[in-house]
């Protein structure tokens, strides 16, 4: 059966047309990054008009922006196709960064390892806080599996908010909430109704005008503006963290984003992805991830 497109629409906003574009799985009550899942992304990107005044990435799925990528998935590779798998998707994410407008992720639900990192290539994260209604979980949460993020996570998330509180939560594979994530100052606009959304999106892309560091990796922490505060927020965290090999891997990531860069930072997070996947105690974390994730909900 060949790949449904994903969807996109266009509305108007006060900077001019944005492009709302719909990542769904079908019934799915989440949406999981997959190989399938960033083929299509990949050709949807490819269909974006060249006269739009923004972008907007959204979920169709009713429980999560996107909950992360396919673990089991990603298990059954072999170290090259992991490699492969690993430059597609992050090929695919830069094409996001790369667009000449401004760019906003509406999230509405949980978003977790590869769904933050796919939303922190956005220029804006724009998010439904609730303070009425349970908050969901948005983090990196590869290093409680004693794994690492293999997408950016590790530069990208110290340049939203405080870099030693990133680091130590990456490291530790410790995700926030969303109440939380709003107080860290993650989301650049808010609101409290799903159906307000996208507008609000729409509304944080209007603000932008004028804005000549959009359409760039305007937040990664290797951009000079982030640099000394992220060099202290490194030595903050390496120096309250246990050592471990997950934590001592991303904070690896971290030094190296901010020594040689982006490129080498990405290259970095996954050769330590692939090498850790095959330790014991990742062997273990995840299997038992797997064992607590086919256990049917409990009743009340």
């Amino acid at each position: 059966m060949p790949e449904q497109p994903l969807p996109i629409r266009t509305i108007d906003s006060s900077a001019g047309p944005v492009v709302v574009l719909t990542l769904e799985q079908g019934d799915r009550p989440v949406v999981v990054i997959d190989e399938s899942l960033l083929r299509r992304l990949d050709e949807a990107l490819g269909r974006l008009p060249k006269d739009m005044a923004g972008f907007i990435l959204e979920s169709a799925a009713p429980r999560a922006f996107v909950a992360g990528a396919d673990l089991k998935a990603i298990m059954a590779m072999d170290d090259p196709s992991l490699h492969r798998y690993l430059e597609f998707g992050a090929s695919v994410f830069q094409r996001i960064a790369d667009l000449p407008c401004p760019t906003a992720a509406a999230i509405h639900g949980a978003t977790l390892g590869g769904g933050l990192e796919l939303a922190m290539h956005c220029d804006g994260l724009i998010g439904l806080v609730d303070k009425d209604a349970k908050p969901y979980p948005i983090g990196l949460p590869e290093a409680g599996l004693k794994i690492c993020p293999g997408w950016g996570g590790t530069n990208l998330l110290p340049a939203r908010i405080d870099a030693r509180t990133a680091i130590v939560a990456t490291a530790t594979g410790v995700p926030f909430n969303a109440h939380t994530a709003d107080e860290l100052g993650m989301f650049d606009a808010t609101c409290s109704n799903r159906d307000d959304l996208i507008q609000t999106a729409a509304d944080w892309i209007g603000a932008q005008r004028g804005h000549t560091d959009l359409g760039t990796p305007m937040h990664w922490v290797g951009a000079d503006q982030h640099l000394p505060d992220a060099q202290r927020g490194l030595e903050k965290a390496r120096a309250e963290l246990a050592e471990t090999p997950e934590g001592d891997a991303v904070l690896g990531c971290v030094a190296v984003g901010l020594s040689q860069g982006w490129t080498a930072a990405l290259q970095m997070e996954r050769n330590e992805l692939v090498r850790l996947r095959h330790t014991q105690p990742a062997r273990e974390a995840i299997e038992s991830f797997f064992a607590r994730s086919a256990k049917p909900a409990a009743k009340n």
